[in-house]
């Protein structure tokens, strides 16, 4: 790999992390939220489902990104393959009009004579 292709991937890492974070602070404010409806709660079982609920969560948003990351790959598949077509579409389309173009040109030279 080249430094651009390393410091491009070392920037998608960090944003990933960042983003994984703040999905798990925010999960844990869900969390005490939760459990501030329960008031009966001690101080130890509100530990208690606070951490159940966060590992359920957690396990929850990773599976979510787990199929997205899969439908992503499976459409970047996809929308290679359609280009790839488009592309041996357009150059094909090019060298016939360029074909026709210069046997018509040929031809009118011919018959100018």
């Amino acid at each position: 790999m080249n430094p651009e292709e390393d410091s491009a991937r070392g920037l998608f890492q960090i944003e990933g992390y960042l983003l994984w974070s703040a999905e798990m602070e925010d999960i844990r404010r869900q969390a005490a939220r939760f459990t501030e409806q329960l008031p009966w709660l001690t101080t130890a079982q509100r530990e208690d489902v606070e951490r159940v609920y966060a590992t359920d969560r957690a396990a929850a948003s990773r599976a979510m990104l787990i199929r997205i990351s899969d439908r992503v790959t499976e459409l970047r598949c996809e929308y290679t393959e359609r280009y790839r077509q488009l592309r041996a579409r357009c150059v094909t389309a090019a060298v016939v009009t360029v074909g026709a173009a210069s046997g018509t040109c040929t031809a009118v030279a011919l018959l100018a004579r």
